[in-house]
Order: C-alpha cells, then sequence, then structure tokens
C-alpha cells in the first residue's frame, strides 16, 4: 500500500468514526441509521446522473453486497439498543478484517506476508480488546454475540465490494448503484423489526444525520471501496479500522 492511499484510507476512517458516533448518540437507533441509509441516497444520484455506469458483470456484486448490507444494519440497530457505542464499535469493526482476512485467504487464495498478516491480526485484536473488557459485554452476552454478527457481515460486503469494484470500472458508481439498491431493500428489514414511518421520521428527527452523516458515510466507504481496488481487501479493511481512535 502506497502513501497516498493510505492517507486517504486514515481519513475515510475518521469520517467513519464521526457517522457512527451522530448514529449512536439518536435515542432511537431505527431512526439516525435509516437516516444514514437514505442518506446515501442524494449523492448516489448525482454519481449515477454524472458518472458512467459501473460494467453489467458487475451488478450481481452489487445486489449481493445490498443484500449483505441488509444483515449488517440489522444487526447494527441490534447492537446499538442493547450495547454502547464504546463497546459495539470497537468490537464489530475489529472482527470485520478478521473475516475478510479469512475468506481472502481460504476461498479466494489471495497471499499475504506473515508480516502483514501479523499486522492485521494485532490491529484486529487490539481494537476489539478496546470494547470487549467493558462491563456492559461482561454482563450481557447479546451485545458481544450482535457486535460480533455485525463484524461478520462488515468482513464479507467488504470482500464482495472489493472484488466488484474492481471488475465495475469505477468504485464510485459501483458504490452508489449499491447503497441505491441497500436503501430499497431496507424497508423490509425494518419490516421485520416492525417498525414503522422511519422514512418520514428521518427527515423530520433524524434530518440532521440523514444530510450531514448520510453525506460523510458516502464519501468515507466510497473511499474505501477505491482502496480496495489498489490494495489488498484485508490491509485496506484493517487500516480502516483505525478510527476506534479517532
Amino acid at each position: 500500500m502506497n502513501t497516498a492511499v493510505f492517507c486517504i484510507v486514515l481519513f475515510s476512517a475518521l469520517l467513519h468514526a464521526i457517522w457512527n458516533s451522530m448514529a449512536s448518540k439518536y435515542k432511537d437507533k431505527n431512526v439516525s441509521i435509516g437516516a444514514i441509509v437514505y442518506g446515501h441516497v442524494p449523492l448516489c444520484i448525482v454519481a449515477i446522473i454524472f458518472l458512467p455506469a459501473p460494467s453489467i458483470e458487475s451488478f450481481p456484486y452489487i445486489i449481493l453486497s445490498a443484500l449483505i448490507h441488509q444483515g449488517y444494519q440489522n444487526f447494527l440497530l441490534t447492537a446499538y439498543q442493547t450495547g454502547k457505542f464504546t463497546t459495539v464499535y470497537p468490537v464489530a469493526r475489529g472482527f470485520g478484517p478478521l473475516v475478510a482476512t479469512v475468506i481472502s485467504i481460504i476461498f479466494l487464495g489471495v497471499y499475504l506476508k506473515v508480516f502483514t498478516l501479523l499486522s492485521i491480526l494485532l490491529i484486529s485484536i487490539g481494537v476489539i480488546f478496546i470494547g470487549f473488557f467493558s462491563k456492559s459485554v461482561l454482563k450481557n452476552y447479546k451485545v458481544l454475540y450482535t457486535s460480533l454478527a455485525t463484524g461478520v457481515f462488515i468482513g464479507i460486503y467488504s470482500v464482495v465490494d472489493g472484488y466488484g469494484a474492481r471488475i465495475s470500472m469505477s468504485a464510485i458508481s459501483y458504490m452508489s448503484w449499491v447503497f441505491i439498491f441497500s436503501a430499497l431493500f431496507f424497508p423490509i428489514v425494518l419490516k421485520f423489526r416492525k417498525q414503522k414511518n422511519i422514512l418520514k421520521k428521518t427527515l423530520t428527527e433524524g434530518k440532521f444525520v440523514f444530510w450531514i452523516g448520510g453525506f460523510l458515510s458516502y464519501i468515507a466507504y466510497v473511499i474505501t471501496v477505491w482502496a480496495f481496488t489498489k490494495a489488498p481487501i484485508p490491509m485496506v479493511s484493517a487500516l480502516r479500522e483505525s478510527s476506534i481512535i479517532f
């Protein structure tokens, strides 16, 4: 990973920490997370209008990623409703790179040097431990379970998006379509969670997160997916989780 990509991913990590902190502070997490999901749409529309469409070959990845994001959003909602941000965020974000690394090595045949593997392992375990030994985890294992489940989905969609963006010819267009489909599928998650009128509430109660958080989240992950096309996915994924420092 060259220095430019390294620095850009760190900037993405900063943006990611900000929007997660914003979303976690809202009492109704369905509204705040919904505001992020729907808040992606305005920039997605702009990108779809002005940028070339992603390649046809990347559309199966787009649909698959959008579906995987529903699992991520569902468990993230549950985790934030049962545990504190300072517990959920490090456990979920630290576990994601480990999952992405295992998938990349075992199923995709990616070769990583021993030093790189050790670095990913140290970063991930270090981040996880920040949240793992909090009282909320020790007293409520549901927090740990939902946080780890969130991390599993993070790892899976990272790999899918990395490969999808590489064949799409444009990381921005690719992710814009993923976010559009994710917003279209999200009402299914809300129905499963027996939530109503969330879109309306995001535009009233959660409009700050919708406009600011959605913007930051879009930029942060587009940068990350672009970095996936420039460096090994596990490396980028682990570096991105330095967001816990911010």
